[in-house]
């Protein structure tokens, strides 16, 4: 039940639940404070993770969707039923060069719209009036980076929507010699003007000239991207990308969402991704990704392939920002490396809910929300959580690592992340949240396509270890094996069958509190090729077997009570609800004939494995879900190798009493 505020300035409405109760036991006369007072009566709407905040005297509550659902609004309120929104489609994959190939364009950020204040004219969205309905909420996700050593296989974004407004994904990284990629020319951005509702205009990305040419930066939301140059020149920088102070007020200490920037700012959105630096004489230097004054807004760094010097590793799009992913180069000595990945996108939607003498909380830093008798921090990226109350303060957290990338064609699916739960006390001093992402798939043949780990989740010294990443098919056996989390701590990926002989291939292994094993692969020479499910925080990973049925993922966990705010949607279903998260993905499935299926995603997050079109019910793998640590569900059967899903970033939760 959403809060809704009470026209009695003085009283305690059961309704309120969450913020106004707070408030008014704290601040206002009669509760304990003084001459504070709150007036006005909010929407009641669920969806999305919560946060609440204040912007002067006016209080505000966002919805942030980082993964798809529906803001859903049960009762009309007194402040004019209309909301602000921020959509952000995902942003394109950057380009990657052939072995002795030139710089290849960034990715192109994901699109933009909203109608919030910060926007821009004459781009600024008009007003959105609500009624009592459902409203869906589309995220999409970035696209991949181009293969290594192949040309023009980066893909774009995927469209993000919020009713009826729709903004494309990002425009592709392509080749820096004047050939533009199929899908973008050198990572245009997400907008040619067509592909969104109504038409909205994106940002161009830039190509490179030749000879021995670096990449274009790709356009970003706010500005365009930058040539490349010829010899010896460096890399474009991706285009600026946009600050919208949405999902939590202006103030720098909000962490929340988005890309940190200049000067202590946040909530940066949709930068271009760097062009790959050049091949062969002068500096070789890779271009940034975009935003004001360097890799703000979310665009990937532009990177180069070893020996190359001077080195720079290409990145990914930031997640949740609809960044572009970085270019990257050959080089003449044969070594190269897939572009980066774009971020996936972001939905934002917020309105007011009362107008009060604005309290000061307890802490600093992500989304604060306020749920019984507690005040919740939800980081689903890294920030500062602060503690301002001038002493120790007793907090209770979930913290939850990246979960594993799933392995391609029939590999084992990935592992969840770590899950853990306690009380802990905070210092006086900011405590740095640093919130693990999901790993990644290796894109190319079979034999090659294992699933990276995740990466590890950190708070007040607490660390959860990341998931591993699901094994390969082809290699021998111990490559096939999934990997293990990282210290042995988060779950293990699944175990991929190989073609050195028939039999079980073990999973991946997992211990400690909130991690274990991935379940085993099994391989019949011309009948059965199928991987087990990657382990989930709650039990081991299924196995594979001679049956031609690839493994199910290990079941996720439900977080504490403490954190189960019927208007937040945080988690992903289980048998008892939502609130469940550290899934293991499904491994995947080969029969002759093909039709049994892949391994289905443990609940609390898990992708599903994939299943090939000539299965009974043929499906795509999918991702673990973000924010739950969930494992990767893994590709298909293909001659060519299909590519795994990659596994979902973690999150941070902390509760103290109001």
């Amino acid at each position: 039940m959403g809060a809704r505020s009470s026209k009695n300035t003085t009283q305690n409405n059961r309704s309120d639940g969450h913020l106004l109760e707070y408030f008014r036991n704290t601040f206002v006369r009669g509760g304990g404070g003084t001459n504070a007072s709150i007036s006005g009566e909010g929407l009641t709407a669920t969806g999305g993770v919560i946060s609440d905040y204040t912007d002067g005297s006016t209080v505000y509550r966002a919805h942030i969707f980082t993964s798809s659902g529906t803001f859903d609004v049960t009762a009309p309120g007194t402040f004019g039923d209309t909301v602000e929104y921020l959509v952000v489609a995902g942003g394109g994959g950057g380009g990657s060069a052939a072995p002795a190939g030139g710089g290849r364009g960034g990715g192109g950020a994901g699109g933009l719209r909203s109608n919030h204040p910060d926007m821009p004219a004459p781009l600024k969205g008009s007003v959105f009036p609500v009624s009592v309905s459902s409203y869906p909420v589309v995220i999409g996700a970035g696209g991949i980076g181009g293969q290594a050593g192949t040309e023009n296989t980066s893909t774009r974004g995927i469209d993000s929507s919020f009713s009826t407004i729709t903004c494309s994904g990002g425009g592709a990284g392509g080749l820096g010699t004047g050939n533009p990629h199929p899908l973008g020319p050198g990572g245009s951005a997400a907008n040619d003007g067509t592909a969104n509702t109504p038409p909205y205009p994106g940002q161009a990305g830039n190509i490179g000239a030749p000879p021995n040419e670096s990449g274009g930066g790709g356009g970003g939301a706010g500005g365009a991207g930058s040539g490349g140059g010829g010899t010896g020149s460096p890399g474009g920088p991706g285009g600026a990308g946009l600050r919208i102070t949405i999902a939590g007020g202006p103030s720098p200490t909000f962490t929340g969402v988005g890309k940190p920037g200049p000067g202590g700012t946040n909530q940066w959105y949709a930068g271009g991704g760097g062009g790959g630096g050049s091949w062969n004489l002068g500096p070789k230097v890779a271009g940034d990704g975009g935003g004001p004054g360097g890799p703000y807004a979310g665009g990937g760094n532009g990177g180069n392939a070893p020996p190359i010097t001077p080195h720079r590793d290409v990145e990914n799009g930031y997640s949740a920002t609809g960044g572009g992913g970085g270019g990257t180069t050959g080089n003449p000595g044969g070594n190269i490396v897939p572009g980066g990945s774009g971020g996936s996108g972001i939905v934002v939607v917020r309105y007011q809910i009362a107008q009060l003498t604005a309290p000061q909380n307890k802490a600093t830093g992500g989304a604060i929300s306020y749920y019984g008798d507690k005040t919740i921090h939800t980081f689903t990226s890294s920030g500062d959580f602060t503690n301002t109350s001038g002493s120790p303060l007793s907090v209770e957290y979930v913290v939850v690592a990246g979960g594993g990338g799933a392995g391609g064609h029939v590999g084992g699916g990935g592992g969840a992340g770590q899950y853990l739960t306690g009380p802990t006390t905070v210092p006086t001093s900011p405590q740095p949240v640093v919130v693990g992402g999901g790993g990644s798939t290796q894109p190319g043949a079979f034999n090659s396509a294992k699933g990276n780990n995740g990466t590890n989740t950190t708070f007040n010294g607490i660390t959860a270890y990341a998931g591993g990443g699901g094994g390969s098919a082809g290699d021998s056996a111990p490559a096939a094996v999934g990997a293990p989390g990282n210290n042995n701590s988060g779950s293990g990926g699944g175990g991929a069958y190989y073609g050195g002989g028939g039999g079980p291939i073990s999973g991946g292994t997992g211990n400690g509190p909130g991690g274990n094993p991935g379940g085993s692969g099994y391989w019949i020479p011309g009948t059965a090729h199928n991987a087990g499910g990657g382990g989930g925080a709650g039990g081991p990973g299924g196995n594979a077997g001679p049956n031609g049925v690839a493994g199910n993922g290990g079941d996720g966990v439900r977080i504490p009570t403490t954190f189960h705010n019927p208007i937040s949607t945080v988690g992903a279903p289980g048998p008892l609800g939502g609130f469940y998260v550290a899934g293991g993905g499904g491994g995947g499935n080969q029969t002759t004939p093909n039709t049994l299926s892949g391994g289905d995603g443990g609940f609390g997050g898990g992708g599903d494995g994939g299943r090939s079109p000539g299965a009974t019910s043929p499906r795509p793998s999918t991702a673990g879900v973000m924010n739950t640590g969930s494992g990767g569900g893994s590709g298909f059967e293909s001659p060519t190798g299909i590519v795994g899903s990659p596994g979902g970033s973690g999150i941070v939760l902390i509760a103290y009493p109001s």
